[in-house]
């Protein structure tokens, strides 16, 4: 079985039985026929996903990886806040008539600041560190700028990653705000584990470690039968994921640039809705 699976589980049980309900607060999210979004919530999960031993995806019900891919490549290979530049109309519900999402996630990365080595923005920042200084404890990606978050449609919700090399491998903390368990859970550990990845080929180093801190870890209120038909599931053996390996510039990878064998997973456990 995978470990991702065995993850999830205990995290989604974790929030359905000592979680705490949002019902007395004024909240945000709308559903499609306006009423508000409850959810339940635990604070403060962390999870630990080796990547040497398998690739983190789901059996439980299938992760669409190559959107996913396309999603991260948007922001941190594009560097762009415009959903016409992605594949995928995820983003479509926070664009305005121009397609812009605001100063937000691309945005933020591509944004050139000064270092005593030149110009960087934080992407090509962190190539550069892995190259050339990577016993660095100061490799760290932030899109939660205060100074815009005026000019964002919607706050960053994995908005921090920190990079640390160790010997030869290189791992990773995802710093997430916010979380919604049954639709993005999965689909942001598949993407950093990808990123993780990528940016370790590039850089000649192996990786390892990916770490996942979840601030705000809820289930949204009409997601619970879905999540507790999910958990009555047994999860299946993991696939084989691997990159090209003639990729050697970061900016070179596409959706093309992985093989996933022998994906196996239980059917989808229904039209799962979004809130915004």
């Amino acid at each position: 079985m995978t470990k991702a699976d065995v993850i999830f589980q205990e995290n989604c049980r974790q929030i359905l039985q000592q979680g705490v309900w949002d019902k007395d607060q004024p909240v945000r999210p709308r559903w499609e026929d306006g009423s508000p979004a409850y959810t339940i919530k635990t604070f403060g999960l962390t999870n630990r996903y080796d990547l040497r031993q398998e690739f983190p995806i789901l059996t439980l019900r299938k992760t669409g990886v190559k959107n996913s891919l396309d999603e991260l490549l948007w922001i941190w290979q594009k560097k762009s806040n415009n959903v016409n530049d992605l594949n995928s109309h995820i983003w479509d519900a926070w664009a305005d008539e121009s397609g812009s999402i605001g100063k937000a996630y691309g945005y933020q990365l591509g944004v050139k600041h000064e270092y005593k080595e030149g110009w960087f923005d934080q992407v090509d920042r962190v190539l550069y560190d892995l190259k050339h200084q990577p016993a660095s404890r100061r490799i760290i990606t932030n899109l939660y700028n205060h100074q815009d978050l005026h000019a964002m449609h919607l706050y960053p919700c994995a908005y921090s990653m920190t990079f640390n090399v160790s010997g030869s491998t290189l791992n990773g903390i995802l710093n997430q705000r916010s979380q919604d368990m049954l639709v993005a859970n999965n689909w942001n550990v598949v993407q950093y584990s990808i990123l993780l990845m990528m940016l370790a080929q590039v850089s000649g180093l192996e990786a390892g470690t990916l770490l996942h801190v979840i601030a705000d870890a809820h289930i949204y209120e009409r997601h619970i039968p879905m999540v507790e038909e999910m958990l009555s599931r047994q999860p299946l053996d993991p696939p084989k994921f691997s990159l090209d390996q003639k990729v050697t510039d970061f900016y070179a990878f596409t959706t093309d640039s992985f093989t996933l064998e022998d994906y196996q997973f239980h059917p989808s456990p229904g039209a799962i809705p979004v809130a915004v």
